[in-house]
């Protein structure tokens, strides 16, 4: 591929297993990071089977394959117990875990507030949060900067901008609060977790619950903060459009609890999956100057203002490809994992009913069959005018009828958040220590980097 050379920079990752794991080590590994039950031969086979718990799990990598389990026969996979388990506590019965007809009508009520008409105000709202950030981080030129903490504020700060019109000051410390909770203590799989059915709770389960009990409390309350301004005329965010939602086919809005599993579900995924993103795309910037200043040419050349957000993105192109390489590299989804309810067969794969079908985009984004040199940071992949890539080699959202609601949203806030730092900001590291991803529910790094950003002229 034109641009490939040895000067790109390969971001250090964490060895990936000569052999297939033991049953103990494959346990320790999702523990402690998932990147590692992926063996050496996971990023150059079709597939990887493993017998586990006295079933198959079944890790695919070919677009046939794929297609299959997301587009061509997504009636027949659904949610693996373990992903039910931990996921829950956090986002209840909203989008992102509701199955069958339930799903269904919740995405057909609730896509129409995350549709390109809105793009418009959400973009507005991402760059007056991130002109408050600016004016944060001015203060702290020169100094050691805890770069996760600092895109963890921004994006919640997004969040609560783009969802509900104010300031999440009041309730920030909170909601970071409880979200390391939920990492540390409940987000990690316990042999239990991934052996019994949801139906059966664990000691680890009555833990979530109560866990999910105060995290929903926090929720109603900024719901309630919001529900006490002054109403509008016209839709000012994303808690406006899912109020006023309505099923097409039935008219049905959100009940109450529904809403707040909607809100919560887009708290969650929205904010913990941008903030990473935006961590690694600043990280990967920081050992890549002549990138930076790519960028921020780009960015110059451009007014990123609330009023022009939206009307400038087609004009930040190498922007949007450094945030797609980001995606490609370390997706914040690292792996997709489905249950196959009846019988099924994938090539001249048998999976009976019960087996566990695995899609990694980490896997499949440094598949050396989809991705010349792939563990390289090389953008110009991305760019208009190269090949783009192969169907399902490439899904940092997922695909099919499931991929993810708001990754134009996504997409958006990234680019335009990426474009106005870079812009402003030439970014280093203050010292040499390898961030390494770390995979629990989203692909984090294993320690909060320092970097320092001084004022381009």
């Amino acid at each position: 591929m034109v641009g490939m050379s040895a000067t790109l920079i390969r971001p250090p990752v964490p060895p990936a297993p000569a052999a297939p794991l033991s049953t103990r080590g494959f346990l320790r590994a999702v523990r402690t990071n998932a990147l590692q039950m992926f063996p050496q031969a996971a990023y150059r086979q079709d597939s990887i089977t493993r017998k586990f718990g006295g079933r198959s799990t079944v890790l695919v990598n070919t677009p046939d394959a794929i297609h299959h389990v997301l587009v061509g026969n997504p009636g027949n996979f659904r949610r693996s117990p373990a992903s039910i388990r931990i996921l829950r506590p956090i986002v209840g019965e909203g989008l992102l875990l509701s199955e069958g007809e339930a799903w269904k009508l919740q995405r057909r009520t609730i896509a129409p507030a995350l549709g390109p008409r809105v793009m418009p105000m959400l973009a507005r709202h991402v760059v007056a949060a991130t002109e408050r950030a600016i004016a944060r981080l001015d203060a702290q030129l020169g100094q050691p900067m805890d770069l996760l903490a600092t895109m963890q504020r921004l994006a919640l700060d997004i969040a609560g901008r783009s969802m509900f019109s104010m300031e999440v000051d009041q309730y920030g410390a909170a909601l970071r609060r409880m979200l390391t909770e939920f990492g540390e203590s409940y987000a990690r799989p316990h042999l239990l977790d991934m052996l019994l059915p949801p139906s059966i709770p664990t000691w680890r389960d009555l833990a979530r619950r109560r866990f999910q009990r105060r995290w929903m409390r926090l929720i109603e309350t900024i719901m309630a903060a919001r529900l006490a301004m002054p109403p509008p005329e016209t839709p000012r965010d994303l808690f406006d459009l899912l109020r006023a939602a309505r099923d097409p086919d039935t008219g049905v809005g959100f009940s109450p609890a529904q809403l707040r599993d909607q809100v919560a579900t887009l708290l969650v995924a929205g904010h913990e999956t941008t903030a990473v993103t935006l961590f690694w795309a600043t990280i990967l910037l920081a050992e890549a100057p002549e990138e930076q200043q790519l960028i921020a040419r780009e960015a110059a050349a451009v007014a990123i203002e609330p009023e022009t957000a939206h009307g400038i993105l087609p004009d930040l192109v190498r922007t949007r490809a450094v945030v797609n390489e980001t995606l490609r590299l370390f997706p914040a989804a690292f792996t997709l994992v489905r249950e196959t309810i009846t019988h099924d067969r994938i090539g001249d794969i048998e999976l009976p009913a019960g087996t566990l079908v695995m899609i990694a985009p980490w896997v499949l984004h440094r598949h050396y069959a989809l991705w010349p040199e792939p563990e390289a940071f090389d953008p110009a992949r991305f760019m208009p005018d190269h090949k783009p890539p192969e169907r399902f080699a490439f899904m940092p959202f997922g695909a099919g009828p499931r991929i993810c609601v708001g990754a134009q949203f996504a997409m958006t806030e990234a680019v335009l958040v990426l474009a106005s730092l870079i812009g402003r900001y030439r970014v280093s590291r203050t010292d040499t220590r390898p961030v390494l991803p770390l995979a629990i529910v989203t692909t984090q790094p294993d320690h909060p980097a320092l970097v320092r950003l001084s004022r381009r002229e």
